[in-house]
């Protein structure tokens, strides 16, 4: 599921989402893809940089897109939105999954 235009919506529902279903704090798996671009790589990697996250990037067959997983222990469900809405201000073209 990617972010949709009305973004407050998702990101209220999502919260809501992950309050019911999640014990806190939690590992969560972010998923994002983006062009294959190395200055947009190398700042969603930053963006998670010294939390202890492992990232795992895989390139599309005809490498013109990669796939970036970002898994890592979040405190609670505003925690995870704040770093998806951090991710999306920063990089330009991101799809969230």
């Amino acid at each position: 599921m990617s972010t949709p235009s009305n973004s407050e919506e998702f990101y209220k529902k999502l919260r809501g989402q992950l309050f019911e279903t999640t014990s806190w704090p939690s590992e969560y798996l972010y998923k994002f893809i983006v062009k294959t671009d190395l200055g947009k790589i190398t700042r969603l990697e930053t963006i998670f940089d010294n939390m202890g996250a492992v990232i795992n990037k895989v390139e599309s067959k005809n490498g013109k897109y990669t796939s970036i997983s970002v898994n890592l222990l979040m405190s609670n469900p505003d925690s995870v939105i704040e770093k998806y809405k951090e991710v999306a201000e920063k990089i330009e073209g991101v799809i969230s999954l």
